[in-house]
């Protein structure tokens, strides 16, 4: 599976049907990877249409130099810069309106997860804007280190380097709530 690439090679060759492919796949993921940049779920809603706004008016083309989906990701991530630099003073908003659904039809286990979720993004979004960043990409969006470093613009090595530091701050942070994550 190519992740969207053969979609958005058919929209460039006039068939907009790729393009809401793309859309329909990348969405909810660029929503998430973009909220934990601007920390607001309604200013990143705006910004994942302008990203996919930005693909329908420019067509830039996709080289195949990364994956599509680190393609997508860096197009969305210089888009949230863009808007940070022109709006910094309206960047208070928290991820705690967010809502986060579980999958798992048990209500008592979907409460769990549900909280699980909360308390996670709330340590999170703690972190250095670098070091949750760095989590999002590699833990939620399973991007490659590679990969993560091409979108944040950094080496591998800092890459790996950061993660170290921001799995450390994290499960400090964690364990200062009263709450430790099976996967740190």
């Amino acid at each position: 599976m190519d992740n969207g690439e053969s979609s958005y090679r058919r929209f460039l060759s006039g068939d907009k049907e790729g393009l809401e492919e793309v859309i329909t796949i990348y969405r909810d993921g660029l929503v998430l990877y973009l909220t934990s940049l601007v920390c607001n779920i309604n200013i990143a809603e705006e910004l994942m249409e302008e990203t996919f706004v930005k693909l329908y008016v420019k067509k830039p083309k996709f080289k195949g130099k990364s994956s599509f989906k680190t393609w997508l990701y860096s197009i969305a991530r210089f888009t949230a810069v863009d808007y940070m630099r022109k709006h910094s003073s309206l960047l208070q908003a928290s991820l705690d309106d967010a809502e986060f659904t579980a999958s798992d039809d048990n209500l008592e286990g979907s409460i769990i997860q549900n909280e699980e979720k909360r308390v996670l993004h709330k340590a999170i979004r703690k972190l250095k804007p670098e070091y949750e960043q760095a989590l999002y990409l590699t833990y939620f969006e399973d991007f490659s280190n590679r990969e993560t470093a091409s979108i944040m613009k950094k080496t591998e090595k800092q890459v790996r380097d950061i993660l170290y530091h921001a799995r450390k701050t994290l499960k400090a942070e964690l364990i200062k709530e009263g709450f430790v994550y099976e996967k740190l």
